[in-house]
């Protein structure tokens, strides 16, 4: 499993991108890091298709970082899409959200998510929150071979 990218970033939110990457190269995370705005794009990306067509679908990323509420395809439907793949189903995927929503976080651990976690309103809670969560799943999590 080659990983050309070990964070993929999906996030609509540009300050919150920007937040999230600045934590992650603070710890030294952010090298092989890929942002993407919204669910559309991610689903493309993944899976190689449209604009990322000349991509391997085989070069998976260590974690997704995934938020709900995104335009054209919101963070559950790429959850789904992800999960219902045999090709990525295996991917970690974190959502990092806002949304404190019971039927949120029930429908995301009924699909598979690996974690979900509210964003800190409080900026040196969220740096702290996205290191953590950068350094377990790049530095200490064993992913299936």
């Amino acid at each position: 499993m080659n990983h050309e990218i070990e964070i993929l970033l999906i996030e609509d939110n540009k300050n919150d991108a920007e937040l999230t990457i600045r934590a992650l190269k603070k710890n030294n995370l952010a090298n092989k890091l890929v942002h993407l705005k919204d669910g559309a794009e991610a689903i493309d990306f993944i899976f190689a298709e449209g604009n990322y067509s000349g991509r391997k679908v085989e070069n998976i990323p260590k974690v997704i970082l995934l938020d709900l509420k995104m335009p054209k395809v919101n963070g559950i439907e790429v959850l789904k899409k992800i999960k219902a793949d045999e090709r990525t189903k295996k991917i970690p995927v974190v959502i990092l959200t806002s949304s404190k929503e019971d039927p949120d976080i029930q429908e995301c651990y009924r699909l598979g998510v690996n974690s979900y976690v509210v964003k800190p309103v409080q900026f040196e809670e969220f740096v702290k929150s996205v290191s953590e969560l950068g350094l377990y799943w790049i530095i200490s999590n064993q992913p299936p071979r």
